[in-house]
């Protein structure tokens, strides 16, 4: 099983008049190639997944397996929802779509036990069998927290589920998770702890920055999993300020507006109910960006 580790990205979803900006979003996947990332993750948190149709869903991940194919990146895409079976036929389209690995969201809003969340990552990813599978821990977003327990079950208990996407913010998780399970591959899903997660034993990262500074986010990653650690954590310092004014609101809101700000996408839209940053948040986004060299398109 060829497994996905290493820098990825949380990637946003361009929207003009409403609808999915094809051009851009591939032009947004061939910059993140091109600045040496491991992976791309359509349709998660940051790309808006929660307002994006099915239809939309899958449209985002052929692009990226488009662009991705015969390149070193590949596509570790979202398949969630609070209902087994929608999350068990994205999983089953996103195979049609040709993903490398697939993530999945904890179940959001129900607030499942955890033989709830046991069962209904066992059932999904038991769905695609040949697909590397994440589970994906975000309880500040879903309002339940898949346990180290139930996470060290699954991994156990099921064949392709092979890491964690762990957004908890708890370097204590990863540290339990890790000398239990040292196969375990756990990703930090927090860019402001990604050199602690990656000190700690983390196989790599998903970012929401790296969609601004894919070249700095992928060599940190780089340097760490090398054991250059004192060079992962001075571009981990380096990127504290950016880190944090890209979660002044609710993600993506800021780092939509920031790409924007870059010239990296030619409208900001948005799906309600997101709307675009506060006028003060929006001079504290871009003054904070003059710190950085951003590359471009």
């Amino acid at each position: 099983m060829n497994i996905v580790t290493g820098s990825s990205t949380a990637l946003i979803t361009p929207f003009r008049n409403g609808k999915l900006d094809e051009e851009s979003y591939a032009a947004l996947i061939r910059r993140q190639v091109a600045n040496g990332m491991d992976a791309v993750c359509p349709v998660g948190t940051t790309g808006e997944s929660a307002t994006l149709t099915s239809d939309e869903d899958i449209r985002c991940m052929e692009i990226a397996v488009e662009v991705c194919k015969g390149t070193g990146t590949k596509v570790l895409a979202g398949a969630g929802s609070n209902s087994t079976a929608e999350a068990i036929a994205t999983a089953q389209r996103a195979r049609e779509a040709g993903v490398d690995a697939i993530f999945s969201v904890s179940p959001y809003y129900n607030k499942p036990s955890q033989e709830g969340l046991y069962q209904h990552y066992k059932a999904i990813a038991e769905s695609v069998p040949e697909l590397p599978f994440m589970l994906y821990n975000v309880p500040g977003r879903t309002g339940v927290d898949i346990t180290a327990d139930t996470v060290i079950r699954l991994f156990d208990d099921v064949p392709n589920i092979y890491g964690i996407k762990e957004a908890t913010g708890s370097l204590a998780r990863t540290v339990e998770l890790l000398s239990r399970r040292p196969e375990l591959k756990v990703l930090s899903g927090d860019d402001a702890i990604d050199y602690p997660i990656l000190a700690n034993g983390g196989a790599g990262i998903t970012s929401v920055t790296s969609n601004l500074l894919p070249n700095l986010k992928s060599e940190l990653v780089r340097l760490a999993l090398a054991g250059d650690f004192a060079g992962s954590k001075a571009i981990n310092d380096a990127l504290y300020p950016i880190n944090a004014v890209l979660f002044c609101e609710s993600n993506p809101i800021p780092i939509k507006a920031a790409m924007y700000i870059a010239g990296l996408i030619p409208t900001l839209e948005y799906r309600l109910p997101l709307t675009a940053p506060s006028a003060e948040n929006m001079k504290k986004i871009e003054a904070v960006m003059k710190q950085y060299e951003i590359p471009g398109l």
